[in-house]
């Protein structure tokens, strides 16, 4: 058989991976535990996405495991063995807040659940492909030193800038910078996944991700800007903006065109890459301009507030450069613009809410 194993089968990433690779394996397995509810309160939880995946996909299989314990996710890989081709890991804690609150928690999922995950590959399916989902805040707040230029409804780089054109490339360091705690596990968790593709020789990727977004996206305030700032849109709930005078910028990758990426790895892998992964150029906006797209497209005035404090090494503006990825595999672009990805929003989250 042809396996592909997804962690945080029932979030965003997760549960598009399981409908992509579902037409092209022949078992999709799955792992969550919904500790996104933990995490964000009932609102947040995913059971409603893992149930959809259940009903709709007749080859999914979900395990209700923690991917922290050697001894939960070791035995669905000894069932399974070298019949896994390929595992996305996506399950993580993802708010920069929250890990504040608990950095066991927080370091313990990010850092140490990929550590199990890499290592239960390498003794069960050496040869599979391992696709990690990072993020941008391993950078840090390095992003802010750029020479920023404040204009009418957003930050920009300066025009004479080399990321101007293109954005954020892999070059920037992750070191010397205030990352949050969040950003902090994800890095530990971002460098071994390197170092097993390096070091073991095993097809291991990491995809550092600007905003990913997507319809089936289980937004909440601490988690998930667009979804989070469309829900409010639609019911009117309050929405707080943090600091930078709501002109900070954000590149926005539709979930289907991020897992499109790993399709194109998948089938080409080169071990231990590393790829900035996000809306670029194509697709993002500032906190004003999002505000403005989701109450055109609600036809709702939204109700926010603003307050001063940002969140601590929040980026000012940081939009990705995926030049590497498209040298690498020109055949894939974006499907997804930020209109039409609202838009789906839209449609989605007013059937749930």
């Amino acid at each position: 058989m042809n396996i592909a194993l997804v962690t945080g089968s029932a979030g965003l990433i997760g549960s598009e991976s399981v409908a992509f690779f579902a037409e092209k394996f022949d078992l999709v397995i799955g792992v969550d535990n919904n500790l996104r509810s933990y995490f964000f309160g009932k609102e947040a939880s995913t059971d409603w996405n893992r149930n959809r995946l259940e009903e709709r996909f007749s080859n999914y299989k979900h395990y209700n495991a923690d991917i922290r314990s050697e001894e939960q996710i070791g035995s669905i890989f000894k069932e399974y063995g070298h019949d896994i081709k390929l595992v996305v890991h996506t399950a993580a804690q993802p708010s920069h807040d929250w890990a504040a609150r608990e950095p066991f928690t927080d370091f313990t999922v990010n850092a140490n659940g990929t550590l199990v995950m890499l290592e239960m590959t390498r003794q069960h399916c050496p040869d599979a492909v391992f696709i990690f989902t990072s993020t941008n805040k391993v950078y840090g707040d390095t992003p802010n030193y750029l020479p920023l230029v404040e204009l009418e409804t957003r930050w920009e780089v300066d025009q004479n800038h080399p990321y101007y054109q293109n954005g954020i490339d892999e070059l920037m360091s992750i070191d010397h910078s205030k990352h949050s705690i969040f950003g902090a596990s994800k890095v530990a968790a971002d460098v071994m996944v390197q170092e097993y593709g390096r070091y073991f020789g095993m097809k291991t990727a990491v995809f550092r991700g600007g905003c990913l977004t997507g319809p089936n996206h289980s937004g909440a305030q601490l988690h998930g800007f667009l979804a989070y700032l469309m829900k409010c849109a639609i019911t009117g709930n309050h929405y707080t903006i943090f600091g930078y005078k709501g002109k900070q910028v954000r590149d926005n990758i539709h979930s289907w065109d991020l897992v499109n990426m790993f399709w194109h790895y998948y089938n080409a892998p080169r071990p231990g890459e590393v790829y900035n992964a996000g809306g670029g150029r194509f697709s993002n906006c500032s906190m004003q301009e999002g505000i403005a797209i989701c109450e055109e497209i609600t036809g709702n005035k939204m109700n926010y507030s603003y307050a001063e404090d940002n969140r601590s090494g929040d980026h000012i503006w940081y939009i990705s450069d995926l030049t590497k990825f498209k040298t690498h595999y020109p055949e894939w672009n974006w499907k997804y613009d930020l209109k039409e990805t609202l838009v789906q929003m839209y449609d989605n989250i007013s059937q749930r809410v």
